[in-house]
């Protein structure tokens, strides 16, 4: 199976992320209820975690023995602007939105995650 097959099998998961993320849009320095839902996230997959770096920041760390690593970054802050749209999932925080991406940023990197601990096992 290859890598696209894998994640797309989680393709609606990864979409509830980023729409629950989305909808819950928290300003820089701010975002605990983002970081706590990134954080269970991880702990789901079985990815050690360390929290509070740089107030809010969360770390997984994924190990597959010794050597070389690589590391994965995504921003989880929203900008202080007021949403107009009207779907399901727009912001629920007046004066907040994920006009900037990062709703999607956090959610495919949650996915990478995912997949990269499921494949070392």
């Amino acid at each position: 199976m290859t890598i696209i097959n894998i994640i797309n099998e989680f393709h609606d998961e990864m979409t509830s992320w980023r729409r629950d993320i989305h909808q819950h849009p928290e300003l820089k320095y701010e975002e605990n209820r983002t970081s706590g839902l990134v954080a269970a996230k991880l702990e789901e997959f079985g990815i050690e975690i360390h929290r509070g770096l740089a107030k809010t920041g969360v770390v997984g760390t994924i190990r597959n023995g010794e050597g070389p690593a690589i590391g994965l970054r995504a921003d989880l802050d929203a900008l202080p602007l007021q949403e107009k749209n009207t779907f399901d999932h727009a912001s629920s925080n007046p004066g907040k939105m994920h006009a900037c991406g990062h709703d999607g940023h956090t959610a495919m990197l949650l996915g990478a995650a995912k997949y990269l601990e499921c494949k070392k096992n």
